[in-house]
């Protein structure tokens, strides 16, 4: 298995789209440093008398803003490298050489897994501790928990990747990869939906919602992200404030439970799981 992961990182680091992407991540990281520079100096400069509360409170939504684009790059990143992974070997015939060799499928579909798994963990890591450094290298505010943050992101990236994988050993890399990014779609609307629900007393919203967490746990890594890199008086604002902010996605209540983080595991050994059976079924 570890040939199979060491010629996956190889992969990766050959595709241009991965050296793309660091690029545009620096360029993102560079942009936002420099507009929320830009915003803080212009509020002071007029003498807003911003207090160290308001100044969190601003920096921090600018935070969970670029989180909330990164996690999409992220979801994008995870089907574009998984989606050929598998499917790319089965389309082109690779496969009708590499299974002929004493080498157990399942080894394939885990050694992908792992390798894949590495770059997207590393690159997510990197890049949202880059951008929380460079934010606070500028303004002062550091998060409650970046490494949390940049851990539950990467998270994100890991289970669409691990879906795509899973879907590819059935269907062509293209169809794999739209599948993903759409559930992973509908995922997030259906938290945005149950919190509206819970506002309004819609039992129906809030147990689709439910559903899509259980379905695709990815709506709970991103609460848990956004709760990491909220400060903690606005955390006790909004509990003070009502069930209201339960309807925006930017904004959390708690962190993640260990009965979620527990079943963000099982989520992923059970979708591997399917992934090790259906490729192991699978005549080539």
């Amino acid at each position: 298995m570890t040939t199979i992961v060491r010629l996956t990182l190889v992969e990766a680091a050959r595709r241009r789209l991965l050296w793309v992407l660091l690029a545009l991540t620096v360029i993102s990281v560079g942009v936002t440093t420099w507009g929320v520079s830009r915003l803080v100096d212009v509020a002071t400069s007029n003498g807003a008398g911003l207090n160290p509360l308001e100044l969190a409170l601003g920096v921090s939504q600018v935070l969970i803003l670029a989180a909330f684009m990164f996690s999409f790059v992220l979801a994008m990143t995870g089907a574009f490298l998984a989606a050929p992974a598998i499917a790319g070997d089965l389309e082109s015939g690779v496969a009708l050489a590499l299974f002929a060799r004493p080498i157990r499928r399942a080894e394939v579909v885990l050694g992908r897994w792992l390798g894949l798994a590495i770059v997207v963990g590393a690159y997510a890591i990197a890049a949202g501790l880059l951008e929380v450094a460079a934010v606070g290298a500028v303004t002062g505010y550091r998060p409650p928990d970046p490494v949390g943050a940049a851990i539950q992101l990467a998270g994100v990236g890991i289970v669409l990747m691990t879906i795509v994988l899973t879907l590819s050993t059935r269907l062509p890399a293209i169809g794999a990869g739209a599948i993903a990014v759409v559930a992973f779609g509908l995922s997030w609307m259906l938290g945005v939906l149950g919190g509206i629900g819970q506002v309004f007393g819609v039992s129906a919203l809030e147990a689709a919602a439910t559903v899509g967490r259980i379905l695709l746990p990815t709506d709970l890594l991103w609460r848990g992200t956004v709760f990491a890199l909220e400060p903690p008086s606005l955390i006790l604002g909004t509990r003070i404030g009502g069930p209201l902010v339960a309807a925006n996605p930017f904004v959390a209540l708690r962190p993640m439970s260990l009965p979620e983080l527990a079943w963000v595991v099982g989520w992923l050994g059970i979708v591997l799981a399917i992934g090790v059976i259906s490729l192991d079924r699978r005549e080539i």
